[in-house]
């Protein structure tokens, strides 16, 4: 839903607002994770922030209606799996937002309100810059640093004390002596531009990852496992506030952060103390005037009552303190010239337009490159093909406007159409991949009746963009299962030029030497960038009985043993758009042989009515018969799945229903840990035998079958008086003990 299609909230029914509500909590959750956990943002701050905002607004008006997973009061993300859990003594809150001038005047008339018995009251608040990064608390106990956790999601971090060890300005041991027994200095880790950039160039020359922006990589480079890595990056902290503290460290915040600077942290220069809203907005115009000559990423000024105990008596609301609001920036912007347009081809086959651009510094960061999405947002037009950018299409020479949205993606956010060169053409987006030369098509969704907004190759087979996640999916654990051959090696064994079709994989026995040499590599420059991320020479290199790869024949002999696999598997292994797992095995029933299924693929993809061809199927729509009809009518599929062919026999589909079988017909549902099949495996018996599988489980379920740490399907189950039974109940009900 746009901005120009949302509803007014006075307007929204119950149920509309029931919906609403569901959806916001489902994006803002998303949204969370992807800032907070993955250090990767989807959105924009401003985007994220209106999803808040709409939010808060229907819950108002529709109080019986708030959600027990609202966002409203949650701060971040669930801490991540790999690290040890800390318990914040004193929870990590977010801030409530300014935008504007007048935010700022309501913030401080709200708080003379509420202390509004003292008329007389003079109250002080602090201006400081809000640092871009990532949070984070450390304990002291007895002066030294003892542990050093993130936000997580405000009660829940992860303990990464050991990369917090390796920053020099967070000191090991507090200076001074008149520090509390106890504290938990609060600040924020962040990467100056100048360390950003080195990190790039290093980067770029060793042929590595390319880095997005300083705050994710600040983020990222505090989650490493080895400290070491973490070390190398350089990274910076500023002291702002604290959590649990046995005595208060001074009577107003700015006196507070004043003694961390004595006790031996970096604190913001940019720290102010003033009495008046017109000061504090001249300090926010102060800030942003130096933002760009800082050399580090601000998002904005935070604004803190200074006296303690009036925080104390003003507390908090919606997990927000009342005494504190953070005035936010507007995105940075700078105008540059479109001076191409070149197409990328994502590993699903999706075609990225991206416009090169002469270089221009937003922010603090060069930017060369945008993205365009897709071939609507060229034209002006969003999903839902409304007008974006007042309806101004994007050309080759045009004069653009670009910002670094929530100052992490660049973005056009305008087209300056009087400086359009004369003869510049509308963009044509192509209609061939322009890796492989297949057709790229956009697919109709049938149940909108609308083209999908995203342009794809069809030679899923077949074009070495998708390749590497192609073979990926092939040897998944849902598709043909091939132990040893995770998403890792399928990367080495690219790379190396040993794979790129399906069909190399059941050839790579062939090829030993090949591929133990490209394990030993891989071995070694790994052993390499240890000791070379500890500062260290290398002092030895692998003997030859390490350059050996004990696993190389029980790789070999996974490959082989997949060389006949079931049908089913065979066609979800084959990466067709929109046929999952699911489908797969409906078409594996329906056709039986793999030769009758590529034999009505390729009928179907000839024929100007598929629809006369393909039999009609319960659960096959239109849209899976158009994918069918895409990858069977492209000859580069034909190709490579001819040399797969030669390499794996698929065994036909026999469905075993048998007079008396107590399943055939039957609705059963899998939960729980099964210890002598997969989830997968445990499905496709159940198909052969003529029961349907669902996911989950409902009145129409007829049986459950249950393994340990079965958990609320089970309960439900127990609910609707449905029979259950384990695992081994199940091989006894099928003949099979």
């Amino acid at each position: 839903m746009t901005s120009r299609t949302k509803k007014p909230v006075d307007l929204l029914t119950p149920d509309e607002a029931a919906a609403e509500l569901e959806r916001l909590a489902g994006e803002i959750a998303a949204a969370d994770i992807a800032y907070h956990r993955n250090d990767a943002p989807e959105i924009t701050d401003a985007d994220y922030d209106a999803l808040r905002v709409r939010n808060a607004e229907i819950e108002a008006r529709f109080p019986e209606l708030i959600r027990k997973d609202s966002p409203t009061g949650a701060v971040g993300a669930p801490p991540a799996e790999g690290f040890a859990k800390v318990r914040h003594a004193v929870p990590m809150l977010s801030l409530a937002k300014a935008y504007t001038d007048q935010d700022v005047v309501d913030f401080i008339e709200r708080t003379r309100r509420f202390l509004g018995r003292d008329t007389e009251l003079e109250i002080a608040f602090t201006a400081e810059p809000k640092i871009d990064g990532l949070s984070a608390s450390l304990r002291y106990e007895k002066g030294a640093f003892v542990q050093g956790a993130t936000r997580g999601d405000g009660t829940v971090g992860e303990d990464i004390t050991a990369n917090l060890r390796t920053i020099a300005d967070i000191p090991h041991k507090l200076a001074g002596s008149d520090w509390p027994d106890v504290i938990e200095i609060r600040g924020e880790v962040y990467m100056t531009y100048a360390e950003f950039q080195a990190l790039k160039e290093r980067s770029a020359a060793t042929g590595g990852q390319d880095y997005v922006n300083p705050r994710n990589t600040a983020a990222g480079s505090l989650r490493q496992k080895d400290p070491s890595v973490t070390a190398s990056r350089n990274l910076k902290f500023f002291a702002y506030a604290w959590g649990f503290s046995s005595e208060e460290p001074a009577p107003t915040q700015y006196e507070a952060v004043r003694k961390f600077a004595d006790w031996g942290f970096r604190i913001t220069p940019l720290m102010v103390r003033a009495n008046t809203v017109e000061d504090l907005v001249a300090h926010y115009r102060t800030i942003e005037a130096q933002r760009s000559s800082l050399g580090y990423d601000i998002d904005g000024v935070v604004y803190k009552v200074d006296r303690l105990d009036l925080q104390q008596r003003l507390g908090f609301v919606s997990g927000e303190p009342r005494w504190a609001v953070a005035h936010k920036f507007p995105a940075e912007q700078a105008t540059t010239v479109v001076r191409g347009i070149d197409i990328q081809v994502g590993r699903t086959g999706t075609l990225a337009p991206v416009a090169r651009l002469d270089p221009v510094s937003v922010g603090g960061v060069t930017v060369v490159n945008v993205t365009l999405h897709n071939e609507d947002y060229i034209a002006g037009k969003d999903s839902n093909g409304l007008p974006i950018r007042d309806g101004k299409d994007i050309r080759i020479g045009d004069t653009v406007t670009i910002q670094r949205a929530g100052d992490v993606i660049p973005q056009i956010v305008d087209v300056v159409i009087d400086k359009r060169p004369s003869g510049a053409e509308p963009y044509a987006m192509p209609h061939s991949c322009p890796v492989c030369g297949s057709p790229a098509t956009r697919e109709m969704n049938e149940k909108t009746g609308k083209e999908d907004s995203r342009r794809r190759c069809t030679g899923e087979l077949s074009c070495p963009a998708q390749a590497v996640e192609a073979l990926r999916h092939f040897v998944s654990r849902g598709a043909m299962d091939i132990e040893g051959l995770g998403a890792e090696n399928i990367d080495l064994f690219f790379n190396a030029g040993l794979l790129r079709t399906a069909a190399d994989i059941f050839t790579l026995k062939d090829r030993r030497a090949e591929v133990r040499q490209a394990l030993y590599e891989r071995r070694e420059a790994q052993a390499q960038a240890r000791e070379a991320a500890r500062g260290a020479a290398r002092k030895k290199v692998l003997s030859a009985e390490e350059r050996t790869y004990e696993g190389l024949d029980k790789l070999f002999a996974a490959i082989d043993a997949r060389r006949e696999p079931e049908l089913d598997r065979f066609i979800f292994a084959l990466g067709i758009r929109h046929v999952g797992d699911t489908t797969a095995a409906v078409l594996a029933r329906t056709f039986s042989t793999v030769e009758d299924f590529i034999r009505v693929g390729k009928e179907t993809a000839a024929a100007e009515d598929p629809h006369a061809v393909f039999p009609s199927i319960n659960g096959i729509g239109d849209t899976v018969i158009c994918a069918l009809r895409d990858f069977f009518g492209n000859e580069r599929n034909d190709a490579v799945l001819d040399a797969l062919l030669a390499q794996v026999r698929p065994k036909p589909y026999v469905v075993e229903i048998s007079d008396g079988n107590p399943v055939a017909g039957k609705t059963v549902v899998f939960t729980g840990s099964l210890e002598k099949m997969s989830r997968s495996e445990a499905k496709a018996m159940a198909e052969r035998l003529g029961a349907k599988v669902a996911g989950s489980v409902s009145a129409r379920t007829d049986l459950v079958v249950a393994g340990p740490g079965a958990g609320s399907k089970l309960k439900l189950a127990a609910e609707l008086g449905i029979e259950v039974i384990d695992e081994a109940g199940w091989f006894e009900r099928i003949g099979r003990s």
